[in-house]
């Protein structure tokens, strides 16, 4: 697992769009997974204007989004893919046949579970999936107690999670009890994953999740065990972290190392 801390959120979103940049150069149809939430918005930001920019082309790449809420047409003001409309795709021309969402008012939601999970494992499988952290630990909507080897599959939202999502949808009874999420199973098969975090009010979230013991009760703390795993911060985000120092120097003298292994290994 690497640690990756930057002064603010704009410099997170400029090193993750680096990263993007290298999968998108390395594959014509790279498989990416995105959540929705107000935490990713200046990295689809970036996306976009380094797109506009001619820097890389996102448009065939393919997107699979991270959850839907049940009982929320792809239509609706506060869907998924009315989200991705607003933040990214109204300025990445993706063929829809490119783009995944789950479909939350299903006729068979058993059927849409598997749709997903078959439509991931028919492009070859996710290459980079981005993720959010939840302040009790759920990545996408996967809350505390999520078995950490689960599919896509329903998960009823927690207290905590419907009162702060109240605020997007007017009122919390108005607000979605359920949702289809892809499961801790799926986020772990992705060849790369990525989670990022800002500001004060995520650095217990990201101490759990980085340097706490690996637990159902705090879902993001699998993310240890990926093989393949990076943690973006921010300063605010990253304050509580024993070993924020080391992390930070293990970063920036990452090409270091690679050199004096690749001089020890040629002398």
């Amino acid at each position: 697992m690497e640690i990756i801390i930057k002064d603010t959120p704009e410099k997170v979103a400029e090193e993750i769009l680096k990263r993007l940049k290298r999968i998108v150069h390395k594959k014509r149809h790279p498989v990416i997974g995105l959540p929705t939430g107000n935490t990713p918005k200046i990295i689809y930001k970036k996306m976009a204007e380094a797109h506009e920019r001619g820097e890389v082309d996102f448009s065939e790449a393919i997107i699979f989004a991270l959850d839907e809420y049940i009982g929320i047409p792809t239509d609706h003001p506060k869907s998924t893919k009315t989200y991705f409309k607003e933040n990214l795709l109204n300025r990445i021309d993706i063929p829809e046949k490119n783009l995944f969402f789950i479909n939350g008012t299903p006729d068979d939601i058993k059927a849409e579970c598997r749709r997903i999970e078959e439509a991931i494992r028919d492009v070859g499988g996710i290459d980079f999936q981005l993720l959010g952290v939840g302040r009790d630990g759920h990545i996408g909507f996967n809350e505390p107690g999520s078995s950490l080897r689960s599919r896509t599959r329903v998960k009823p939202l927690t207290f905590s999670t419907i009162k702060y999502l109240s605020k997007f949808f007017g009122s919390e009874e108005d607000t979605p009890r359920f949702c289809i999420t892809m499961g801790i199973g799926t986020i772990m098969d992705a060849k790369e994953v990525a989670i990022v975090a800002f500001g004060d009010e995520k650095k217990e979230a990201v101490k759990k999740c980085v340097e706490g013991p690996i637990t159902s009760a705090f879902p993001a703390s699998i993310i240890q065990m990926h093989p393949k795993a990076r943690v973006y911060l921010d300063e605010k985000a990253a304050s509580l972290l024993d070993e924020k120092e080391y992390y930070k120097w293990a970063y920036e003298n990452k090409e270091r190392m690679y050199d004096y292994l690749k001089n020890k290994k040629s002398g």
